[in-house]
């Protein structure tokens, strides 16, 4: 009997013991397998302070030797139990690893990557609404993980001029199959339904969408159009943002046109700019006119205009066709910094020049054809490129009537 007892004291714990532990953070064989990583340990959240107050501890539940061990899928848990199988999942998450060597950790990784494919799939999937811990706990993670100082480009390492940046090799980030993974989580978490203005709005605050914007300077474009679907969604859904967001990235580029002369993301600004000016209301109002005089103009002055030439024009052109009278501005401001020596950039101004003609009217037409007509007469004594640009104006109608009025 004495042998029985002793016996039955180290029975297998069953599969619902194994469930339960894993739910809890507890290792089903009594012994404690929970280890507390905590930043003043010095472990991998050694640097990370919590975007909403200081540093919190992270439990993280693993094996003896050290290793996580993946969580049941939401799927196969019953519904009182996903939240708190939400909680342990994005605990798991905030694991930091080293992706320059594919070998190191690649079980760990591969569980971490396992693990955001299954938090994707419960939020686009709508299968039952987030408590306000959950959606908290979840911007901790993704700020943990997408959050981080850029590297200097290649020109800041050595000192030396910028190269033309239409010449740079494209960086991809080594950890992209996790960042990607984040940035979709957060995108599906700001588009979904169930989402709550008043509630999310704590959480993704300006600090965040700062921080978000910082991101944009970031080498892979791939990031960068994750940043731009992300940002712009956030501009839709949290109006009390607008204001900000638009004075954000005004900063930005009177950083870049004054300072720096250098940042990877100002097409995808544009773009999300251009959307946002297309649906300003009329009468326009004095702080968007200043945006135009102040920033958009000013962008044609650098040499890496090209990059970013087409999103510009457009942004410039949407001015122009919701209040014709911003026409003589524009122009003036494009004669400003019209390139003296550089045919490929002279060859751009003029392709946007007609798109702005196409939308001015006679009396603004008027104000600035003197200037206007002095450029375009050096343009057609300029070389063959330039002066046959040039001569595709008079294949305009609108623009010859305007021209033929006067």
């Amino acid at each position: 009997m004495f042998k029985k007892i002793i016996k039955g004291g180290h029975k297998k714990p069953s599969k619902s013991d194994a469930y339960d532990a894993a739910i809890s953070g507890q290792n089903p064989t009594g012994s404690s397998n929970v280890t507390v990583n905590h930043p003043s340990r010095g472990g991998w959240g050694g640097g990370v302070n919590s975007l909403h107050g200081g540093p919190t501890a992270t439990v993280v539940m693993t094996r003896p030797s050290g290793t996580i061990e993946p969580l049941p899928n939401f799927r196969d848990v019953p519904a009182p139990d996903r939240q708190n199988l939400f909680l342990r999942k994005l605990q798991i998450c905030c694991l930091q690893f080293d992706f320059s060597d594919t070998l190191k950790s690649a079980r760990e990784k591969e569980i971490k990557r396992q693990t955001l494919l299954d938090l994707v799939d419960f939020i686009q999937s709508g299968s039952g609404k987030m408590t306000e811990q959950c959606q908290e706990e979840m911007i901790k993670m993704i700020s943990v993980n997408i959050f981080r100082c850029l590297p200097p480009t290649s020109h800041e390492n050595t000192g030396q001029d910028a190269a033309d940046p239409e010449e740079d090799e494209p960086f991809f980030h080594p950890a992209w199959p996790h960042l990607q993974l984040v940035y979709e989580l957060l995108l599906r978490y700001i588009v979904c339904s169930d989402t709550e203005t008043r509630v999310s709005k704590r959480y993704i605050d300006h600090t965040f969408v700062l921080k978000v914007l910082d991101l944009f300077d970031s080498e892979d474009p791939r990031e960068r159009e994750y940043l731009k679907m992300i940002l712009h969604r956030i501009y839709g859904k949290f109006m009390l943002h607008r204001p900000f967001i638009r004075k954000a990235i005004n900063n930005i580029f009177y950083h870049f046109i004054y300072e720096t002369r250098r940042h990877s993301g100002v097409a995808e600004l544009l773009d999300i700019l251009g959307s946002i000016i297309n649906g300003f209301a009329l009468p326009m109002k004095e702080e968007h006119k200043l945006f135009l005089v102040r920033a958009l103009i000013p962008l044609h002055k650098p040499k890496s205009v090209s990059v970013y030439h087409q999103q510009l024009s457009y942004c410039i052109t949407q001015f122009v066709e919701k209040d014709y009278r911003l026409a003589d501005t524009v122009i003036r401001g494009l004669l400003k910094y019209w390139p003296v020596i550089n045919c490929q950039k002279e060859v751009l101004f003029l392709g946007e020049l007609e798109e702005i003609l196409e939308a001015t009217q006679l009396v603004e037409f008027q104000r600035c054809l003197v200037p206007l007509f002095r450029q375009l007469a050096r343009c057609l004594n300029s070389s063959f490129q330039i002066a046959e640009q040039a001569l595709f104006l008079w294949n305009n109608e609108h623009i010859v009537s305007l021209i033929a009025q006067n």
